[in-house]
């Protein structure tokens, strides 16, 4: 089994599917569901025997320790975290306590568990942490992509909040023997994102008839990432990637947020043209550029392509074809996430279930 933190978020819902989809090996998703996570994005697994699910802070380290004695999961996949940048600029405590302080949590009640089991259990079992490229900071358009050895300058909280855990994890494998495994990767995109992120964000907006607002001059350079590739990338990193080690994941797609703009209305322009005529680029409108905004991003993703033989199978122009194209045919779904409708029935229906975590689990 697999315990999957964050798992009702955008790319633990992601890895739930593809794993799913392709093993039969069971997952168990723990998830706060805080705005950003979503029991919808996982409704189509409702019924299978495979997947379970409980809802847990990850800083309730009592708690996710009652979840390992229980489920003596092999593995744990790390995907929670707090990730928006703008809201890291405008609620920093938040990102800390999660990011930060939901690491340690995770950590160390790993560490207590393993002091529990027998020497081939431990070696055998894996702590694999998701992490991001913006603890790397920014590049100038001349320099050379992000290695695994790229001193860390993280330049936003969110980013700064990523360093801490990523170096937490290290801490945790060279002091104490935890197994740990971690990947920083680029920006994603694709199926499940929330829409305060740039591409569902523009979705959203261009077909509600609203501005689409681009930060400065647009030019800010990312390396993007279709989600079923990262899934696949840290498929492959649980399977044969080295513990202690880091594993850099990027498409190799570099492409300026203006462009990706121009592309998504241009999409749209051809699959859910404008009643009104013309084009989506009429939306466009430039708006202050956000404090300490990192120019450019990119990834070196050389060791997990020579080692593990994995790469991207999707250009930038297949996968945000896809992409948009999923939000078109799923907009129930983003109806639902904009108006927090599923929210007030998580509460209704989860609102004692750490109470249930930690007494079934202490009788385990």
């Amino acid at each position: 089994m697999l315990l999957i933190t964050g798992g009702a978020g955008f790319i633990g819902a992601n890895f739930v599917h593809h794993w799913l989809g392709a093993n039969d090996e069971p997952v168990r998703v723990l998830d706060a569901l805080t705005y950003a996570g979503n029991l919808e994005s996982l409704a189509a697994l409702r019924d299978d025997a495979r997947f379970g699910f409980d809802r847990v802070d990850i800083c309730d380290g009592e708690a996710i320790a009652a979840l390992l004695r229980r489920h003596r999961p092999r593995a744990l996949l790390h995907f929670a975290a707090e990730s928006h940048v703008d809201r890291s600029i405008h609620g920093p405590g938040d990102f800390v306590r999660t990011n930060v302080q939901g690491t340690f949590a995770l950590l160390e009640a790993v560490r207590g568990w393993l002091g529990e089991l027998d020497p081939a259990q431990r070696a055998a079992f894996r702590f694999l942490h998701v992490s991001t490229d913006e603890v790397y900071g920014s590049l100038q358009p001349h320099e050379p992509a992000f290695r695994e050895d790229t001193p860390y300058a993280p330049n936003s909280p969110y980013a700064a909040s990523k360093a801490a855990s990523d170096h937490l994890v290290r801490a945790w494998h060279h002091t104490y023997g935890v197994p740990v495994l971690t990947t920083n990767c680029s920006n994603n995109y694709g199926p499940y994102q929330f829409p305060e992120k740039l591409i569902p964000l523009m979705i959203h907006h261009a077909l509600a008839g609203k501005a689409l607002p681009v930060y400065g001059d647009g030019c800010n350079v990312r390396d993007w990432l279709y989600v079923d590739d990262h899934c696949r990338a840290i498929a492959r990193v649980l399977e044969a990637g080295r513990p202690g080690r880091t594993y850099n994941v990027g498409g190799r797609n570099e492409v300026r947020n203006i462009d990706v703009v121009h592309t998504v209305c241009d999409l749209l322009d051809e699959l859910r043209p404008r009643a009104a005529g013309g084009s989506y680029r009429q939306q466009i409108a430039f708006v202050a550029d956000r404090p300490g905004h990192d120019r450019r991003y990119a990834i070196d993703a050389a060791r997990i392509e020579h080692e593990l033989g994995w790469t991207p199978r999707e250009t930038f122009a297949s996968g945000l074809r896809r992409t948009v194209q999923w939000y078109l045919d799923n907009q129930l779904w983003v109806d639902h996430v904009a108006s927090g409708a599923y929210r007030e029935w998580v509460d209704l229906q989860y609102g004692s279930a750490r109470d249930e975590v930690l007494r079934t689990g202490a009788a385990s």
